[in-house]
């Protein structure tokens, strides 16, 4: 793509367009340097992101919903526990929860599903003497299970 001028004077240039010709190119090269410098760092730091526990939860026939915000209490295969993606200690759990949560009467208790009973019990029994309502979270069951 290119332009040309007509000039008045005879086919000689003004002073004004002497020497350097009209540029009709968009120059595109530091426009794609920097999307390739910006998808090289989305590369490396998609790896690095942290995106929660892995923890299957056991499925049951009846669930229901709930829209409450309440404090989750996440139980790992191994025991673990944790408060909403940090990790807690059991003796520490009831202030924890007072704390980060004012005036929480209840909290989600969410398990794997190979998660040995007596960590979950323990979970229970303290949060019971806190006071605070132990919700266990479950996931349905799959539409393709069939009824007998």
């Amino acid at each position: 793509m290119a332009f040309s001028f007509n000039h008045s004077n005879g086919g000689r240039r003004s002073r004004r367009y002497s020497s350097l010709p009209a540029m009709s190119e968009i120059n595109v090269v530091p426009l794609v340097d920097v999307i390739l410098v910006l998808l090289i760092i989305f590369m490396i730091t998609a790896n690095v992101m942290e995106f929660g526990l892995d923890i299957k939860v056991p499925e049951v026939r009846l669930t229901r919903d709930s829209t409450q915000e309440l404090p989750v209490v996440n139980i790992s295969k191994s025991g673990e526990l944790y408060l909403n993606n940090t990790q807690v200690d059991l003796s520490a759990l009831p202030a924890t929860i007072q704390n980060k949560f004012h005036g929480a009467t209840a909290a989600y208790v969410r398990a794997d599903k190979e998660t040995p009973w007596d960590p979950i019990a323990q979970v229970v029994a303290v949060l019971g003497q806190s006071k605070i309502e132990c919700r266990m979270v479950t996931k349905p069951l799959s539409s393709t299970f069939r009824k007998r």
